[in-house]
C-alpha cells in the first residue's frame, strides 16, 4: 500500500510550517525522514496519520485522501509513538486491544488470543499481565508495536522509535522495524534523528529543512549528499560506528 504526498502545506495563521511537500512511499518501502530541529519531520508524520488539520494539498493512502476522509484513511494505518503513549492504568494486553476494542468486539478467548500473537511478534510472549511501569523503554516500544501491529495495518508510522534507548536496545527495535516490514509486508515511515538507526532500517531518506524537502534518495546517495545538514550527521555517524546499507543488507 502506497502512501502518496501531494503539495501538502500546513499552516497555523500566518506562520507556514510545511511547504508544498511532494513525496511517495512504494508499497513495503521503509521511508526515513530526517531533518534539521524544527525542519517539520514530526509535523509530517502527523499529518499523514490524520492527527493535524492539514491547510493545503492532500495525503493519499492506498488512494484514500487522509484529508476527505480521515477515518477511513487512518483504518489503514498503525502509529508507533516516540514515548510509545502507553496508558499506565492498563496492563500490557489491554493496552495492546486497545486501538482494536475501539473498532469491534472480542470475546475474552479472541482477546487472549490476539494479545499472545502480537507480543510474541515483538519478543514480548508472555508479558502481558505487566504493567508499564514495569517495563523497561525498549519493552515500552515493543508493546506500542504490538499494539499498531494488532489493528492489521498496511502502513506504519514510527515517531523517533530509538530516542532515548541505549546502542543495543535501539539495535533491537532498528531489527524489529525491519523484520515487522519482511513479516507484514508494510509500509513504514519511520522519523528520526538518529543517523546510524536511519543507515541501518531505510530503503530511502527524506530530508527536511524549513519545512521543506531538500534531500530525497537512497541510503548511498545520502551519504554522499553535499547538503551542509547532511554531511554533519554523516560524519558523526562515521565518528561513531560503521556505517551499513540497511539491515537486511548485512543480515
Amino acid at each position: 500500500m502506497s502512501v502518496v504526498v501531494q503539495d501538502l502545506t500546513l499552516a497555523y495563521g500566518a506562520t507556514t510550517v510545511l511547504h508544498g511537500i511532494d513525496l511517495t512511499v512504494e508499497p513495503g518501502e521503509v521511508l526515513v525522514v530526517m531533518g534539521s530541529s524544527g525542519g517539520g519531520k514530526t509535523t509530517l508524520l502527523k499529518c499523514v496519520a490524520g492527527l493535524l488539520p492539514i491547510t493545503g494539498g492532500d495525503v493519499l493512502v492506498d488512494g484514500v485522501s487522509v484529508r476527505r476522509e480521515p477515518e477511513k484513511a487512518r483504518a489503514r494505518l498503525g502509529m508507533v509513538f516516540q514515548y510509545a503513549a502507553l496508558f499506565d492504568y492498563l496492563n500490557v494486553g489491554d493496552n495492546v486491544l486497545f486501538g482494536v476494542r475501539r473498532q469491534r468486539r472480542l470475546n475474552p478467548a479472541e482477546g487472549r488470543a490476539l494479545v499472545a500473537e502480537q507480543l510474541e511478534a515483538v519478543g514480548l510472549a508472555g508479558k502481558e499481565g505487566l504493567m508499564p511501569a514495569e517495563l523497561s523503554g525498549g519493552m515500552r516500544k515493543r508493546v506500542g508495536l504490538a499494539r499498531a501491529l494488532a489493528l492489521a495495518p498496511s502502513v506504519l508510522l514510527y515517531d523517533e522509535p530509538t530516542s532515548g534507548l541505549d546502542p543495543v536496545t535501539a539495535y533491537a527495535i532498528d531489527q524489529l522495524i525491519v523484520e515487522t516490514r519482511d513479516r507484514t509486508g508494510a509500509t513504514s515511515v519511520v522519523v528520526s534523528h538518529d543517523v546510524t538507526s536511519v543507515l541501518r532500517v531505510a530503503d530511502r531518506v527524506a530530508f527536511l529543512e524549513a519545512g521543506r524537502v531538500v534531500f530525497l534518495g537512497s541510503v548511498e546517495e545520502f551519504k554522499s549528499a553535499e547538503q551542509a545538514g547532511i554531511v554533519e550527521l554523516v560524519t558523526l555517524a562515521r565518528s561513531e560506528a560503521p556505517l551499513g546499507s540497511g539491515l537486511q543488507a548485512r543480515e
